[in-house]
């Protein structure tokens, strides 16, 4: 009886480790679906603002509090306006120098033929003022305006630029070829005046 007894008890044993051992693989595959489960999961939690502290309530040092209530000067950087200068009249004349006609304003240059006797930094006056004209009226000379004058100052004396004179012949072996640089004078316009006193033709 007692060797059916021990039997009986080992092969009970023998069935609870294959149970047992059968229910761990089990527990196993749950606890691996339950933390697959809880890795696919996301807690959304509410947005909250961040805690910002008040100083002026928590007593705050005394220099933070006074940075904060100090108001901020900016400085503004000074720009001095210079004064504008007067305008000048907008004005213009034809003139003659020599034979040629020239429109000359103040403040303007122009190239001239070569004005004998005069060298740099002369100062001229041309009398020869056929025509001057202003925004409002013109003032046109017969041939000349009386008393007008346009008045200037030598810049510069020198050559102009150089120009080939060629000549040919045919069936003559004649060719000439000859440079040739014009001496011209560079005056330029500091003003003009006497023309108001002659009598005006008004622009409509």
């Amino acid at each position: 009886m007692a060797s059916l007894s021990l039997c009986s008890s080992l092969a009970t044993t023998s069935t609870l480790s294959q149970n047992q051992k059968s229910a761990v693989p089990a527990f196993k595959t749950n606890l691996n679906f339950i933390s697959r489960s809880l890795s696919s999961l996301r807690l959304a939690l509410p947005k909250q603002p961040l805690f910002v502290p008040n100083f002026s309530q928590t007593g705050a040092p005394s220099s933070l509090a006074e940075s904060e209530t100090e108001p901020i000067t900016e400085f503004e950087p000074t720009v001095e306006i210079a004064e504008a200068e007067p305008k000048r009249e907008e004005v213009f004349a034809v003139v003659m120098v020599g034979s040629r006609q020239y429109i000359v304003f103040p403040g303007r240059f122009i190239y001239t033929q070569r004005l004998k006797g005069a060298s740099v930094n002369d100062k001229i006056t041309l009398n020869k003022v056929l025509l001057v004209g202003t925004k409002t009226s013109t003032y046109i000379g017969k041939p000349i305006v009386p008393n007008a004058t346009v008045h200037a100052v030598v810049e510069e004396q020198k050559l102009d630029k150089k120009v080939i004179v060629f000549k040919y012949k045919k069936k003559k072996n004649y060719r000439r070829n000859i440079g040739h640089r014009q001496p011209i004078t560079r005056i330029r316009i500091t003003s003009i005046t006497g023309y108001q006193d002659s009598p005006a033709v008004t622009l409509p």
